[in-house]
């Protein structure tokens, strides 16, 4: 008798395994391309591209970049169903960045600060 991938898994790994295993699966899908991301979302370039006013030869174009506008990921993000987040990473702490967000808020000091950790 045929038994599923998911129950032979469960009958041959340990719990620890398989949460080491669940971590890397979610670590991986945190690492995609946007190209990656627009077809888990099931959308096509032609979909996408339409809600963007663009061509669609014009959002392959963007997807194949290592470069580009911050506002022009924003608008494609949104387009696929998400909201951009922009992160920076110090030996300090991660601090969010949101003068990108259109409700940014003003700096309440202006200079240098010390860097606080930011945790999400």
């Amino acid at each position: 008798m045929a038994k599923s991938f998911d129950e032979l898994v469960r009958r041959t790994t340990t719990k620890k395994t398989r949460a080491r295993a669940a971590l890397r699966t979610q670590e991986l899908l945190a690492e995609l391309l946007l190209r990656e991301v627009r077809q888990l979302a099931g959308k096509s370039q032609q979909q996408v591209a339409k809600a963007l006013g663009i061509k669609q030869p014009s959002l392959s174009k963007l997807e194949n970049q290592s470069d580009m506008q911050i506002s022009t990921l924003q608008k494609i993000v949104k387009a696929l169903g998400g909201e951009l987040e922009v992160l920076a990473k110090f030996p300090k702490g991660t601090i969010k960045i949101d003068q990108f967000e259109p409700s940014h808020r003003q700096p309440a000091h202006h200079g240098v600060q010390e860097l606080q950790p930011w945790t999400s």
